[in-house]
């Protein structure tokens, strides 16, 4: 078994269906970490109580290790056996799960989870996916499963089977491909504070919808401390240079469009927010692979789903 970034193993793509299933049960219940997709982006999946299991996936990622884990449970109830749901956290599972939201709560005493898949936080970061792979994954190994993005630490996340291998080739066993992910971005994060929600990390479900849900206030994260994963300054780099809120595009930068201004690739040419969101991480993967040594982004409105594409450009930009 591969123990660091260094040592290399033969990565195989498999459609998504039950052999790719069996087949990814096997190396997870051996202690290997598989990309997997879900509705957010590609995550690199391993059983959340084996420590040398998350290890496996730090060391495949090049992760710091003081960034934790979100750990994906099959329902509510796997959730409540790793963390402490108060009313306002069960509510909002309610309303939202499974699907894009990332919950922080206090772990339990007798969590089972490795303290290495939280970075040593006496909280946990917890989904549970609406994905069909990552659902059949979680059936089939019945363990919760730390999955991160499925890419190289600090690089572009994987919204395609063809991404994971473009940055983790020779790292994991195995890639299930169950083609292009809906959302687009990673999961929205979030915890219950004295005074309502806090949004630790902007995502699909807005600060908008979970107001609505429950009628909390709703504020943002400022503080520089690493609470959840995804919260480093620097993350998503394309490896060049990027510039953000263009209004034109030079001949020596990947033109990433949205709206009327085209570039090389629109996010979308009718401006909406959910479709560039979609296509977000597959422009900035074309403009990485680009023979042009700059990257300029079109300007982005930044409301609803269009804050969390501003801010995963601004630490591309990092």
């Amino acid at each position: 078994m591969a123990e660091g970034p260094n040592e290399r193993m033969i990565t195989e793509i498999c459609p998504y269906g039950e052999r790719a299933i069996a087949r990814a049960a096997l190396l997870v219940a051996a202690g290997q970490p598989v990309a997997v997709p879900t509705e957010t982006v590609y995550g690199l999946a391993a059983d959340a109580r084996d420590s040398q299991a998350v290890a496996r996936i730090y060391a495949a990622k090049g992760r710091p290790d003081f960034n934790p884990l979100i750990v994906h449970a099959s329902d509510l109830r796997a959730a409540e056996a790793l963390g402490l749901f108060g009313a306002a956290e069960r509510a909002l599972a309610e309303r939202f799960w499974p699907g894009p939201l990332t919950l922080v709560v206090p772990r339990r005493e007798d969590c089972a989870i490795a303290s290495i898949a939280t970075a040593g936080l006496s909280t946990i970061a917890l989904r549970v996916p609406g994905h069909r792979a990552m659902q059949a994954l979680l059936a089939a190994t019945g363990a919760p499963l730390a999955a991160p993005s499925a890419n190289a630490s600090g690089r572009v996340s994987p919204t395609r089977a063809e991404h994971v291998r473009a940055s983790l080739d020779g790292r994991v066993a195995l890639v299930i491909d169950d083609g292009a992910t809906s959302a687009g971005v990673e999961s929205t994060i979030a915890r219950v504070a004295d005074d309502g929600i806090e949004i630790l990390r902007p995502g699909p479900v807005t600060a908008e919808m979970l107001s609505e849900s429950i009628g909390l206030r709703v504020t943002s994260h400022v503080s520089s401390e690493v609470v959840a994963p995804g919260m480093l300054a620097s993350h998503y780099a394309p490896g060049k240079p990027v510039r953000l809120g263009a209004t034109g595009f030079a001949v020596s930068e990947f033109g990433i469009g949205f709206g009327d201004l085209a570039g090389d690739y629109n996010l979308s040419a009718g401006g909406d927010l959910v479709e560039a969101a979609a296509n977000l991480f597959d422009a900035l993967h074309a403009a990485a692979a680009s023979v042009k040594a700059e990257i300029a982004v079109a300007a982005i409105p930044d409301e609803g789903l269009g804050a969390a594409i501003n801010d995963r450009l601004a630490r591309a930009a990092v």
